[in-house]
């Protein structure tokens, strides 16, 4: 696939106000330097392990994001330089974040996943949880995080109206938290939903961030990993 075409295609298409994510995961550097010559500055990556090497290999005007599921024993990898941390599940994981932040002398922006999918295996708060973690004291003490907004994963089928109704109620509770008086850590900016084959049914829903992977660098060869 042309890189640099596809690149131009979504900067092109994407409305104002949402942003493109890159997910660059199992892509050798080169190829992200080929997205990176064409004007893209914001990475995404679901391994702690790949996504250093990389960020050390890569220009340094990069916003990293790290997208895939986060264990805590990985923050401290991370820590130093990553711009923002999408599946934020549980609220020992923000504390983790919190203190490696601490270390490094700097806030940490993270979105907050919320389990959307009729999948199982997906991770994320309820809806419930979330405004139970607002006003859990462990969570109003935390003051290296940034809450900016959320994250949601649609449940892997081809039934459109499912992936529609799972991101339009995302959405709906995304605005609700706007219009409600939130914690000082807590921003709600973001909101991270969409990939490859359901973006444009995430950006209807009001989504801010998009994270595209196949559709900019093709289908991946996983026996590279």
């Amino acid at each position: 696939m042309n890189i640099k075409n596809n690149i131009n295609y979504f900067r092109q298409n994407i409305p104002q106000g949402c942003k493109l994510i890159t997910v660059s995961k199992t892509q050798p550097v080169e190829r992200l330097l080929e997205a990176y010559n064409r004007g893209q500055r914001i990475f995404g990556e679901n391994k702690v392990q790949e996504l250093v090497p990389k960020y050390e290999a890569l220009p340094k005007d990069i916003e990293w994001h790290m997208i895939g599921h986060l264990q805590s024993n990985k923050v401290k990898y991370i820590a130093p330089f990553i711009t923002l941390i999408h599946a934020v599940d549980s609220l020992s994981l923000l504390k983790e974040i919190n203190k490696q932040a601490q270390r490094n002398q700097r806030v940490i922006a993270c979105l907050l996943q919320v389990h959307i999918a009729e999948e199982e295996s997906k991770f994320g708060f309820s809806e419930e949880d979330i405004l139970q973690l607002f006003v859990d004291p462990g969570f109003l003490q935390l003051n290296h995080i940034s809450i900016m907004g959320l994250m949601g994963m649609a449940t892997f089928t081809e039934n459109e109206a499912q992936v529609r109704k799972e991101f339009t109620g995302l959405g709906l509770f995304f605005r609700k938290l706007q219009a409600m008086n939130l914690p000082a850590q807590v921003k709600m900016k973001e909101l991270s939903m969409g990939m490859s084959g359901d973006y444009n049914i995430a950006i209807e829903a009001g989504s801010t961030l998009v994270r595209i992977g196949t559709a900019i660098f093709g289908e991946r060869d996983y026996s590279k990993k």
